[in-house]
């Protein structure tokens, strides 16, 4: 008997994901400093560069809009290990303007960047705060708890990706269960999680990703889950710097982005498609 679903595209190449969250790699790398705890005036340069790599393929994987940026910025890390792994000649050899560390000019450019982003942060801080208090469900919880309440930070997507990382190890230690391959639309996974989410309740963002037992279900509620902040139908916000995510839903304002996939674009891991080319 002939199945009457129809041939999806694969998600990865029907849906191609750009968020406005979406930071460059200076970003990412300051990122990596401050969850590894690190001296930005002493970078490891081998553990950064190897993280660093290890999020370009995971953003790779997910399809991710990558500029140009990211690439160039893996080869810098690249050389400067290259670099810091030669030994390197006395200084009675070379003069003190050959003795740079070449990681040097790496840390002038992330402090450049991170002044100019705190300058940023500053003039749009009573913005940011205002449509907090606006649209975030547990307001009334700040009013209730008074000045010690400690407000919860919008997750960047980099905090994302930590976790959806983490989501995917702990998959990886469960013990695998062979079920028949499945093919999961992007939209119908958006309904679904919509359904689990209110607008006063939040829901922690592990727990969205408990009745999806395989690799593919669990990307495609990951991607699902950035079309959803795309088109700002949720907010995700952690309890502190690398703390706890939480998931809320919220009304969607009048100025919400359309979406830009097919609606019935899915993540096939065995069946991969590509878009056939449209008839002249």
């Amino acid at each position: 008997m002939a199945s009457d679903t129809p041939e999806f595209e694969s998600a990865l190449e029907a849906y191609p994901v750009k968020l406005d969250s979406f930071e460059g790699p200076l970003d990412l790398l300051i990122h990596l400093i401050k969850r590894n705890e690190v001296n930005i005036y002493d970078i490891p340069i081998a553990l950064i560069t190897d993280q660093y790599l290890q999020y370009l393929t995971l953003m790779q994987e997910l399809n991710l809009d990558l500029a140009g940026e990211f690439i160039v910025m893996a080869a810098t890390l690249i050389h400067i290990k290259s670099r810091l792994l030669i030994p390197r000649p006395t200084a009675d050899i070379l003069g003190e303007d050959d003795q740079e560390d070449p990681r040097e000019a790496l840390v002038r450019r992330l402090l450049e960047h991170q002044k100019f982003k705190a300058a940023a942060d500053l003039l749009h801080e009573r913005q940011t705060l205002r449509a907090a208090q606006h649209h975030r469900p547990d307001a009334a919880v700040a009013d209730v708890a008074g000045e010690g309440y400690e407000p919860e930070l919008e997750v960047d997507l980099f905090s994302l990706l930590a976790a959806f990382r983490g989501v995917l190890e702990r998959a990886r230690a469960r013990p695998q269960v062979v079920l028949p391959p499945e093919q999961m639309s992007i939209e119908q996974r958006i309904d679904q999680l919509l359904e689990r989410l209110s607008e006063t309740e939040a829901v922690g963002f592990e727990e969205l990703f408990a009745d999806a037992n395989s690799r593919p279900a669990l990307i495609v509620t990951f991607l699902a889950l950035l079309e959803m902040i795309r088109l700002k139908l949720i907010r995700v916000f952690q309890a502190g710097p690398f703390g706890p995510i939480r998931v809320y839903k919220r009304a969607r304002p009048q100025d919400a982005p359309h979406p830009i996939m097919d609606p019935e674009a899915v993540y096939d891991a065995h069946h991969p498609k590509k878009p056939e080319p449209e008839a002249e």
